[in-house]
């Protein structure tokens, strides 16, 4: 051989020595952007990567909590909606949430008789003074809202959990006789416990299995606006032991998760200290509810953890949150990405919280709290209505509400908004019983979370507010990958062995 064969021979070998070992050292990724500029969930493949440079550290050996699950909650109003819908475009509807195609929705929430996303009041329980609940009937749900839990049923193929709220108990068993506001009196505790039994044995029998309660939704009550029930944490706690935890377990409801609190997370703390004050009150409590409400950018890390903390093995669920006190935009993809939006506090908040509201944009909103909250212990995330018209609505109080799908039921349309596809940035790629692991990302403003999936693929979500598009470098033991995101947009990152 001459040398000068010789040399390139060498060459070549040095070459693909080096392209296998680049290859061994790079993982087998999709990425799927949502973004300000156009795209849904759409599938990336080509990047830039000399922009911004900002590094994920993933650490699959740090483990923190066991994911629950990911979705959104059926209302009286959205079934409803979807009963004026086409077949067809209901049916569409359904399979963007719970199929494997679609978000593929694994943790959801309803109400117990009326909440303010009902078409009017209602209660399980219409004959006073009824003891023994012998005319409990739940056919006001059999209308709108059984059928589209059993079509949801249908459709999903890993199904999904649910969790039951009431806004009030029934009106004759509280101290002001009425849906909204007041408290239960202490001779309705049994009955009150009975009701929840009820409510699981009719579901039951109409084919549909509860997985878990919260005991009242907003203990704190909602300006005594629409239907509500007050408690103070003691009187919440109380009622657990001493009343539902005992009437569930006798009625063979032991396995259906009890949770508490149920209202916005800056009030964590009071709460979870009575609720887990001692063995026989943490007995019942399967973990702890919250919303979001108090912030439209603070997601309360520091209560989020002290509620963890207090209570490392019990469930720490967001079971509400949406874009409220806003007319929905229609078809307008860019303002859900626009610091427009207001919420209650823009006008109601006392002057020391009127930091804490003020305008966002809807996405950054959703994207920054959901990360937050699985960067500190939270396993489940819950939006609220999944379907509402161009009202806002319907809604008996006429309180007025975002939902990630928008329909105009006249003339038949679907519009899926880009909170849809935020939405299913977690919820599709972040399934039940995955584990949150390490994730250390060095950058002040864009936000990363990551979690291993049962299936051993690793989710990594990122979210980048800024207005520059920036690379990004995933590093994972001894394997490192390059991809770039978009300005004000999501990726979800799904990195799974070759």
């Amino acid at each position: 051989m001459s040398y000068l064969k010789c040399v390139l021979f060498i060459v070549v070998v040095v070459v693909t020595m080096c392209n296998c070992a680049t290859k061994k050292n790079m993982m087998n990724i999709e990425v799927y952007e949502t973004s300000e500029k156009g795209n849904a969930l759409t599938k990336i493949t080509k990047f830039s990567s000399d922009k911004n440079l900002v590094t994920i550290n993933l650490n699959p050996d740090q483990k923190f909590q066991t994911i629950t699950g990911f979705g959104g909650s059926f209302t009286e109003a959205s079934a409803y909606l979807l009963n004026r819908l086409s077949a067809a475009n209901r049916k569409k509807i359904i399979e963007a949430y719970f199929s494997e195609q679609g978000a593929n929705y694994s943790l959801t929430r309803t109400h117990i008789a009326s909440c303010d996303f009902s078409l009017s009041n209602y209660t399980y329980a219409k004959v006073p003074n009824d003891m023994t609940l012998e005319n409990f009937t739940i056919e006001d749900d059999k209308v709108d809202l059984i059928p589209m839990i059993l079509q949801a049923k249908s459709i999903s193929k890993e199904g999904f959990k649910i969790i039951a709220s009431p806004w009030s108990c029934p009106p004759w068993m509280k101290e002001n006789n009425n849906y909204v506001g007041g408290k239960l009196l202490p001779q309705y505790n049994d009955v009150f416990a009975l009701y929840f039994s009820k409510y699981l044995d009719s579901y039951k029998k109409e084919g549909i299995d509860i997985w878990g309660v919260t005991v009242i939704n907003e203990p704190h009550g909602n300006g005594n606006n629409w239907e509500s029930t007050l408690f103070s944490p003691k009187e919440m706690t109380d009622f657990v032991q001493n009343h539902l935890g005992p009437k569930l377990e006798k009625d063979n409801w032991g396995k259906v998760n009890i949770l508490g609190y149920d209202q916005n997370r800056a009030g964590l703390k009071e709460w979870v200290d009575e609720m887990y004050r001692d063995d026989k009150s943490s007995k019942y409590f399967a973990g702890t509810a919250m919303h979001w409400y108090e912030s439209t950018y603070d997601y309360f890390p520091e209560a989020l953890q002290y509620a963890h903390q207090k209570a490392p093995k019990k469930y720490l669920i967001e079971t509400e949150g949406c874009v409220d006190s806003e007319i929905p935009r229609w078809n307008d993809d860019a303002w859900y990405w626009k610091k427009e939006a207001t919420d209650w506090g823009w006008d109601w908040a006392s002057e020391k919280d009127k930091h804490l509201h003020p305008k966002y944009a809807p996405v950054n909103r959703y994207a920054t709290d959901i990360i937050g909250c699985l960067n500190n212990y939270v396993d489940g995330w819950i939006d609220w209505n999944m379907v509402l018209d161009k009202q806002g609505g319907p809604n008996w109080f006429k309180n007025w509400c975002v939902a990630p799908v928008i329909v105009d039921p006249d003339k038949d349309e679907v519009y899926f908004t880009p909170l849809y596809y935020t939405m299913a940035h977690f919820s599709k790629f972040m399934r039940p019983n995955a584990v949150k692991i390490g994730c250390q990302i060095d950058s002040k403003d864009v936000m990363a979370t990551a979690v291993k999936n049962p299936d051993g693929s690793i989710a990594l979500v990122v979210f980048n507010p800024t207005d520059d598009e920036t690379t990004i470098e995933i590093n994972l033991n001894n394997l490192k990958n390059i991809v770039s995101i978009d300005a004000k947009a999501l990726q979800t990152i799904v990195l799974k062995s070759k």
